[in-house]
């Protein structure tokens, strides 16, 4: 068990590195804007004090530390979507490219039924200005994390 939790931390931390790599070059090459990782921060801290939705989170007042709060959600939860893919799937060696890639699409699914609504865009950002947009942001962004696990999962594996 401590084996698959390290495991995890490792390929979790770089996949979720990996897609914030591709964020980036998106960015640069298309201009398509990346999440804002504050915002998350913020539906985050407001969570534990018990709110969980907003309208819309750019609505809520600003907490101080959000955006630490919100990077560090943001790995925490690419630690858990690792973990729970290497619990399904045991830690192969080498991971399957196709299984970490549909894992990926698969965990757009948090965003589409958790936190979007709870930020206040609705059930797969269907409040949002450009829905369409929006999910297919979030699909990139969440099959880039999926690369990313079979990434890092080869790297791990080569050097352990």
């Amino acid at each position: 068990m401590a084996e698959l939790f390290r495991d995890a931390l490792i390929i979790g931390t770089g996949a979720t590195l990996f897609m914030d790599l591709v964020a980036l070059v998106l960015k640069h090459t298309l201009g398509l804007q990346p999440l804002n990782y504050a915002l998350v921060g913020r539906w985050g801290i407001y969570l534990l004090h018990g709110r969980l939705r907003h309208h819309p989170i750019t609505a809520s007042p600003s907490i101080a530390g959000e955006r630490w709060a919100g990077w560090g959600l943001h790995y925490l939860t690419g630690v858990v979507f690792a973990c729970i893919l290497l619990w399904l799937v045991g830690n192969q060696n080498p991971l399957r490219f196709d299984v970490a890639l549909t894992f990926g699409a698969l965990s757009v699914l948090a965003p589409f039924l958790i936190l979007q609504p709870g930020m206040g865009a609705g059930l797969a950002a269907r409040r949002t200005p450009q829905p369409g947009l929006a999910r297919l942001k979030s699909l990139l962004a969440h099959l880039s994390f999926g690369a990313g696990l079979w990434v890092a999962a080869f790297c791990w594996n080569a050097v352990s």
